[in-house]
């Protein structure tokens, strides 16, 4: 352990204890009629039944002289009376439940001994300006894909809502890479035929080191019997801490910089490295990490070093991130959340459900006041949450999606039957997803751009409707209500492709920092004539003016 900056601080490297109690540059916008851009445990000993001996009487038939099981006293119960319940192992919600078993103080003990290992903290005497922070253990009970346990996990958890702002924490932001992003990145490296590589990161908020005075109490159950009133002052960061997706994030973004990474400015969750030999692309999602690059050797040696600095567990070729699932073939690649939408239509009770054609009916409008209150909103609310995120790899409910959120605050029964049948579509297409073609250019972006007028029949502001290809495959789409209430329909289409321009702009950026520039023009095609005419020729009149204001 390093040595505190207190007096006469106590060593803590004794063995543990056991467990006691804008812009429009190169866009060129063409009227066009609007396209669809869809491509869019357990264990059961046999149950024995008691045998019962039945006393011989008078009205018994009379004794055979065949030779049977019952006569030798011999009983077997029927193998369907035998009924195997499936036992699933409850997790401790407190210690004084995990104190009781061996395999969690086991547990306990591994992972106290790892943040030992990991100097994690040093014991300092307690001092009455301290801000203490509590902390306690997490259970779970990991099973592999056959059902069994695989292992018992405890974490320590520090209780973060007793922390002070400005006394000991300051930050919190931590980035996360955009969907978009890996959209991005997945279409080019199946574009040049890269490899995807997959990383897992083991306890990766233990790698943060905190740059605040932070004081915790000593893990229950593990109190040093020589310095019971001391108190645990971190040097690196706990899950739990305000600050340690922060600390997290620094702490891998200064390792990979020293290693002549560049961090993109349009999306700061990608890295780029560009060897002499080719080019390397990392995204980050908390502990999560894909990498690609153009050479494999070039890969395997980054990732060798990376398992040096981190504990890093290599999960191979890209199969499975972010609840997504990935399938390589000499074609492409395809993007699905099968399990995701089978666990979705499991937990609100729809497996049984009738699959329909369209996530929602055409010309559906829905007012805050359609239908009645629902007496309990938590679980709409809980639905069009799992849906929103369903939107990575479906654009087709996109619209749909778009239109129930906004009654999140006071959901009617109407609003549930729309809920509803977004799910029965999902039933029937549970195994689309989106494909990436690996023949696809990657010199062109081709943008369609559409909004509905007054569509909202409550605030009568419009929604824009925009998806953009690389080359072949479908990157980015988005289906969102106007902050502005629009006065004619060439107004709600012009709000429309200002949005879309401003998406591909920032695609471009994000290109340009991986080293791809476009020699074409990004071709936005809208289906308002009269759009596209102020587009080319932007000459404003007293109608008209307010878009110069707003857009120019």
């Amino acid at each position: 352990m390093s040595p505190s900056t207190s007096s006469s601080p106590p060593p803590s490297s004794v063995s543990s204890p056991c467990p006691t109690s804008s812009s429009m540059d190169h866009v060129s916008i063409t009227a066009s009629p609007t396209e669809c851009c869809s491509n869019v445990l357990s264990s059961s000993a046999p149950t024995s039944l008691p045998t019962s001996t039945a006393s011989p009487t008078n009205s018994m038939p009379p004794a055979h002289s065949l030779h049977t099981r019952s006569k030798s006293g011999i009983s077997k119960p029927k193998q369907i009376f035998s009924l195997n319940t499936i036992i699933q192992e409850i997790e401790p919600s407190c210690f004084s439940q995990a104190v009781k078993s061996p395999k969690w103080q086991q547990a306990m003990a591994d992972k106290f001994n790892a943040l030992l290992a990991n100097n994690t903290w040093v014991l300092v005497p307690f001092q009455p300006h301290m801000n203490l922070v509590g902390c306690k253990w997490v259970y779970r009970i990991k099973y592999n894909s056959a059902g069994s346990v695989e292992r018992y996990k405890a974490r320590l958890v520090a209780q973060g809502f007793h922390q002070q702002p400005g006394i000991d924490y300051h930050e919190t932001f931590s980035p996360v890479v955009r969907a978009t992003t890996i959209r991005i990145f997945l279409s080019l490296a199946v574009s040049f035929s890269w490899p995807i590589r997959q990383l897992d990161v083991k306890n990766a908020f233990l790698h943060g080191v905190l740059n605040e005075e932070v004081f915790i109490k000593q893990p229950p159950g593990f109190t040093h019997p020589d310095y019971p009133r001391h108190v645990c002052k971190l040097t690196k960061a706990l899950y739990g801490l305000k600050q340690a997706p922060c600390a997290w994030f620094h702490r891998f973004s200064s390792f990979l910089m020293d290693h002549d990474f560049i961090c993109s400015k349009s999306d700061t969750s990608m890295f780029i490295h560009r060897p002499s030999s080719g080019i390397l692309i990392l995204l980050l999602y908390v502990d999560d990490i894909i990498l690609t690059g153009s050479d494999s050797s070039l890969l395997d040696h980054f990732i060798s070093r990376l398992s040096r600095q981190f504990a890093m567990k290599d999960l191979g070729d890209l199969h499975y991130f972010l609840g997504v699932q990935a399938v390589r073939s000499s074609n492409g690649l395809h993007l699905s959340q099968q399990k995701y939408i089978s666990d979705l239509l499991l937990k609100f009770h729809m497996h049984t459900c009738k699959p329909v054609r369209t996530p929602i009916a055409s010309r559906t409008s829905l007012s805050i006041m359609d239908g009645e209150l629902l007496s309990d909103p938590s679980e709409y609310r809980s639905m069009v949450g799992a849906l929103q995120y369903l939107t990575m790899t479906h654009p087709d409910i996109a619209y749909a999606v778009n239109i129930v959120s906004q009654f999140m605050h006071a959901p009617r029964t109407t609003h549930l039957h729309c809920v509803k049948r977004i799910f029965r579509y999902l039933q029937g297409t549970i195994t689309y997803g989106l494909f990436f073609h690996a023949s696809s250019s990657t010199s062109f972006i081709l943008a369609y751009s559409d909004a509905d007028w007054a569509g909202c029949l409550d605030s009568r502001r419009s929604t824009t409707g925009f998806a953009l290809f690389l080359g072949s495959n479908l990157i980015s789409w988005r289906a969102k209500k106007q902050p502005t209430v629009s006065k004619s329909s060439t107004e709600a289409e012009y709000r429309a492709i200002a949005y879309t321009v401003a998406e591909t702009s920032w695609i471009r950026n994000i290109l340009h920092d991986i080293g791809l520039y476009l020699r074409n023009p990004v071709h936005v095609l809208c289906d308002n004539v009269i759009s596209t005419y102020m587009s080319r020729n932007p000459v404003f009149h007293d109608r008209s003016k307010h878009i110069d204001v707003d857009f120019h």
